[in-house]
């Protein structure tokens, strides 16, 4: 089962892309909003949205709203759907991460084949979340989602998760990590390997984390690093 959002501030809008959605084989949930700001103060959970950009221009339009939804930490983010009027707007939402781009009015056949797309992304998106690292500590084993690592960090024969939670520290090789952890992680630096979905923003001498956290790059990692980084996000987009 799957939750699908559908933003528009027209209602016949919202009620016709409601049943392209449920003409689609697909089990899910179609929850509607008639703004950006009902939207996002309930975003969470969903796994695609639909979006309209020239929202009411009493709040803020869809290209504002889906750069909220990007700036937020959780990495439980929407598939983006674009759906609107207008084809000025394509490169800004590639900017802000969105799958597709739907001109109105939506054809039904090209509709049928970008929800089948979509739909395909969320289940390589929660196979990917649902990735775990089992690790020992003084005799006790703990289990770690993927998805709760900022970073590992490397010292002194031992590695340091720091996790959303807090830290976990055992004995480890961080070179057998980064083999085991594979293209989610990047290791920026001989002492950091750092989880792709939390980076917010890089230059060439640091890199800054959603947490706030700015790590080293390591100028011999860094064009390996952008390169990694921007595969990494063209393919969680689906581009």
């Amino acid at each position: 089962m799957i939750r699908i959002a559908i933003c528009d501030d027209e209602a016949p809008t919202r009620a016709y892309l409601a049943s392209l959605i449920r003409a689609q084989d697909c089990p899910c949930e179609v929850v509607e909003y008639a703004s950006a700001g009902d939207c996002l103060a309930d975003h969470r959970g969903i796994d695609l949205l639909f979006l309209d950009i020239e929202l009411n221009a009493t709040g803020p339009d869809g290209m504002a709203l889906a750069r909220q939804i990007r700036e937020g930490t959780s990495a439980a983010q929407p598939v983006i759907i674009f759906v609107t009027g207008y084809e000025r707007y394509v490169f800004d939402a590639f900017d802000v991460g969105a799958f597709q781009y739907l001109l109105k009015p939506v054809d039904e056949e090209k509709f049928a084949q970008v929800f089948t797309r979509a739909v395909a992304q969320i289940g390589v998106k929660r196979e990917k979340m649902s990735r775990t690292l089992t690790l020992q500590s003084a005799g006790v084993s703990r289990t770690v989602p993927l998805d709760s690592i900022y970073y590992i960090e490397s010292s002194n024969h031992k590695v340091m998760l720091r996790l959303k939670d807090g830290e976990f520290s055992c004995y480890a090789k961080i070179r057998d990590l980064e083999a085991e952890l594979g293209d989610q992680f990047f290791r920026v630096h001989k002492g950091y390997l750092v989880n792709l979905i939390y980076v917010e923003g890089y230059s060439k001498t640091e890199l800054t984390l959603t947490n706030g956290e700015k790590l080293l790059i390591s100028k011999y990692k860094y064009p390996d690093f952008v390169k990694a980084y921007l595969r990494f996000v063209k393919r969680g987009a689906g581009l």
